[in-house]
């Protein structure tokens, strides 16, 4: 079994912190995402208290993954949304950027769940997918 690890140059590095981007293993290429967050490359939060804006980061940041990874929207298979403070209500801003992300495509599989908090202040979001490729 063979492993690659994405840690695009286009996005803010990880490996400081003990993650990669992503992780990915063959016999057919399954694409392991860390969840990703409002931040840019820069680790300048984007949308401070804006849960619209930091879907828009966030999504963004999961297609720049996916796509140094050899995969898009079409390949993921599992989505796993976590929001702070979650209520129904906010999936008023997360539903049209999830499906912005697939675009055209069907969504795959997701849970939404509620947290406490996550790895910074400021952060409302996260969002993590597994995708598979054919290599």
């Amino acid at each position: 079994m063979s492993r690659e690890i994405i840690n695009p140059d286009s996005m803010y590095e990880t490996v400081q912190y003990g993650f990669s981007h992503a992780a990915a293993s063959t016999a057919t290429k399954t694409i392991h995402c860390a969840g990703q967050v409002a931040w840019d490359k820069d680790y300048s939060l984007v949308g401070e208290g804006d849960l619209a804006a930091q879907c828009e980061q966030v999504f963004k940041n999961l297609t720049e993954v996916l796509a140094a990874s050899g995969a898009t929207a079409a390949n993921v298979v599992r989505m796993r949304t976590y929001v702070v403070d979650y209520s129904p209500d906010k999936l008023e801003a997360i539903g049209p950027a999830i499906a912005a992300f697939y675009g055209n495509n069907l969504p795959a599989a997701n849970t939404v769940l509620g947290v406490a908090a996550l790895a910074m202040p400021g952060f409302l979001l996260e969002v993590e997918v597994t995708a598979m490729t054919d290599g």
